[in-house]
């Protein structure tokens, strides 16, 4: 399964802001949009209504992590919202991630459910943040790995990782276990606060199937054209 649309992040703080945004596109472009928690905690269900009544495939990145019963009533409800994506930490254990695939299941009802992405590692970690604050000995990599295995064998039907790890779980949990790749850039930008970064090309040869990209795209001169160059770039190595 590849994602051919760019998932634009709506890193923006209210639904004005968000609207004013998405009023750069034609009103009858279908888009991937990704609602994080500062977006969804400011406007929440009826926000994701609104982009749903528009047309648009949604990417729910609440990225849950709780006692199993707590996230499975979580997930409940976010499988009312029939959105498309979703997110747990896969830290949470595979109690957690088997009851999130059974609250998923149990909310979105004769609905498709959304696809339950499991949090690796985040993009911000650098092998020296592993080591000290989170005492993983391990190498980046391969707790990255360990995680995803552990998320798939409990239900979950992807991960959120790094282009830079997607080749690996590509090998390690084959193609139809969906590997989503933020931390995505346009040659030459400015990579903020994300440490693991690639452009839309070399993630598509790493073997992502979707791509997460914000900045690039919701702080361009010209949105259009930056959006059409992140899905060009995406699409010519897929």
């Amino acid at each position: 399964m590849k994602i051919s649309e760019p998932i634009i992040a709506l890193d923006f703080p209210d639904k004005q802001t968000t609207l004013n945004f998405l009023g750069q596109f034609p009103r009858d472009q279908h888009l991937f949009v990704k609602v994080g928690m500062e977006l969804y905690y400011s406007e929440g269900q009826e926000l994701i209504k609104e982009l749903k009544d528009r047309g648009y495939s949604i990417f729910l990145d609440l990225k849950c992590h709780d006692i199993p019963h707590t996230v499975e009533r979580a997930m409940k409800v976010i499988g009312k919202l029939h959105v498309d994506l979703t997110t747990i930490h896969a830290a949470g254990g595979s109690a957690m991630i088997r009851a999130a695939k059974e609250g998923m299941l149990a909310g979105s009802n004769q609905h498709a459910p959304a696809k339950i992405l499991a949090i690796t590692q985040l993009t911000s970690i650098t092998p020296q943040m592993l080591a000290d604050e989170q005492l993983i000995t391990v190498p980046l990599g391969e707790s990255v790995k360990h995680y995803a295995q552990v998320a798939q064998q409990n239900g979950a039907d992807g991960v959120v990782c790094s282009a830079n790890e997607a080749q690996m779980l590509y090998q390690t949990c084959g193609e139809d276990f969906l590997k989503i790749t933020p931390g995505i850039r346009l040659a030459g930008e400015n990579v903020d606060d994300q440490k693991r970064v690639m452009t839309p090309g070399k993630a598509a040869q790493q073997h992502s199937n979707g791509l997460v990209v914000g900045r690039s795209i919701t702080q361009a001169a010209d949105v259009q054209a930056a959006y059409q160059r992140v899905k060009n770039e995406w699409l010519k190595e897929n």
